[in-house]
């Protein structure tokens, strides 16, 4: 008699955990295309990232055009920069002038007689510094209008102390300490340039009040630094000749002798330095190259990204994308603007700036050379005129157009906006597909954990009947 059997069922024979597995799978396919559909949107937010930091740059092209020192650079040149350096600020009128130095600014340095023992106490007192003007001969001092500073020194301080405080009280001087065989000396410098930028060190003594008429130059006590001082180096104006004509300087540099432009007086001369200020036209070229480079690059990655390659059957990232075919169009719209504020030229076309098959602009160097060269404020005017409408140059046009769409409710915020919602919405789709898959899952491991129970126990049963019906084939 046959036995019964069930292959492929029960504890042994049923894989429950394979069959989970691939019903899981099968639960879990939507999310292969949900996880697509956000790598494709993670892609387009940084592609317009990418695209919104190229505008930013085409901005800042754009603002150089419009910009008045965008168009009045200068160049300043020295016959010799080692003796003259000069500069000279956007606009300054074409010039050249000659200088010869005759000597350079100094700061006023004084050096104390030298003290011993070294590192031994000076004596109570107060010191007083004041800046103002020596005068030669007869000489005498004329404090400037500031306040004179008084320090306070104590019977216990040293001339390290000293300096330290003469260093702390900001009073236009710094003080050293110079040590050597016959003792050490206070180091005073002045802190500024110029005959106005001298100072006097007076002392006050015991029940003294007035430093100038104190019995404090008696070389003991306190007085010892001012009783013997010398002066190294005196307080003294840079001097130099413009054309022949002299004139002087608190410190090294003239900013203010000849209108627009500043030289600094490096050494003294043998013979006259040549400045020459000439008008910078290689920058505005430089600018006008940075705008169209500027204005390609964006063209450049936007034609890439909206394209359809019929050969491959490919389609770019943005292909389709209306607000990218948009932003496309204005742009172009912009640089292919007409208008009536540029003088002799109303298009970029007119001085050599055209569109290229594909969008991309190219530069006639020499047209645009001649146009410089012959009507350079018709250039700038076309460029950068602030008629209002139509009468705006092209760079004011498409700077406020940048300025537009790069603003806190422009296109790219919108953009990001919707790109970033839709982010948003995919993950939430995602959550909600695993959400679902869990609780197949749970539910259908139940049901099979339950079938192969079952099934078990079916097959103890048929084991047990098998094994009768064996022991009841023998008895007979």
């Amino acid at each position: 008699m046959a036995t019964i059997s069930s292959p492929g069922v029960g504890t042994n024979g049923l894989d429950v955990k394979n069959i989970i597995s691939q019903l899981v799978a099968l639960e879990k396919k939507p999310l292969d295309a949900l996880k697509l559909q956000a790598a494709t949107v993670s892609t387009k937010i940084s592609a317009y990232g990418q695209i919104k930091s190229l505008v930013s740059s085409l901005q800042d092209a754009a603002s150089k055009l419009t910009s008045v020192t965008g168009w009045n650079g200068v160049t300043t040149t020295s016959s010799d920069s080692k003796f003259v350096s000069a500069s000279a600020v956007g606009g300054t009128l074409p010039t050249s002038f000659s200088v010869e130095v005759q000597g350079l600014a100094k700061a006023q340095a004084t050096a104390s007689a030298a003290l011993l023992p070294v590192g031994g106490a000076l004596g109570a007192g107060t010191l007083r510094l004041e800046l103002g003007k020596w005068s030669v001969a007869p000489a005498s001092f004329t404090p400037s209008s500031g306040q004179p500073v008084d320090i306070t020194i104590l019977a216990s301080d040293k001339l390290s102390d000293v300096a330290s405080k003469i260093n702390g009280a900001n009073a236009g001087v710094t003080a050293s300490i110079l040590t050597d065989a016959s003792g050490e000396r206070l180091l005073l410098r002045g802190k500024n340039t110029g005959e106005e930028a001298g100072f006097r060190l007076s002392v006050m003594e015991g029940g003294d009040t007035d430093p100038q008429s104190a019995g404090n130059t008696d070389a003991t006590g306190l007085s010892r630094l001012v009783a013997g001082t010398t002066v190294s180096q005196a307080a003294a104006n840079a001097k130099a000749t413009v054309n022949g004509i002299a004139v002087t300087s608190a410190t090294n540099t003239f900013a203010s002798t000849v209108s627009g432009v500043t030289f600094k007086a490096e050494q003294i001369t043998t013979g006259p330095i040549e400045i020459t200020v000439a008008k910078d036209e290689a920058a505005i070229r430089a600018n006008i190259d940075g705008f169209v480079k500027a204005y390609n690059a964006i063209n450049e990655i936007l034609q890439d990204a909206t394209k359809y390659d019929a050969k491959t059957k490919s389609a770019g990232l943005l292909q389709g994308d209306s607000t990218a075919v948009a932003l496309q169009n204005s742009l172009r719209n912009a640089i292919q603007a007409v208008t009536s504020g540029g003088g002799a030229f109303s298009r970029l076309a007119d001085v050599g700036i055209t569109q290229q098959l594909g969008g991309n602009l190219a530069v006639d160097s020499a047209k645009l050379t001649k146009a410089l060269t012959e009507n350079p404020d018709d250039v700038k005017s076309l460029f950068r005129n602030t008629g209002g409408g139509s009468a705006d140059g092209i760079a004011v046009q498409l700077k406020a157009l940048t300025t537009n769409l790069l603003s806190s409710d422009g296109f790219f915020k919108s953009k990001d906006d919707t790109l970033q919602l839709s982010l948003k919405r995919n993950s939430q789709d995602q959550n909600r597909v695993n959400d679902k898959v869990d609780a197949f899952e749970k539910r259908i491991t139940q049901r099979y954990n339950a079938l192969d129970k079952q099934m078990a126990s079916l097959n103890g049963l048929n084991a047990y009947i098998a094994q009768q019906v064996t022991a009841w084939n023998k008895s007979k």
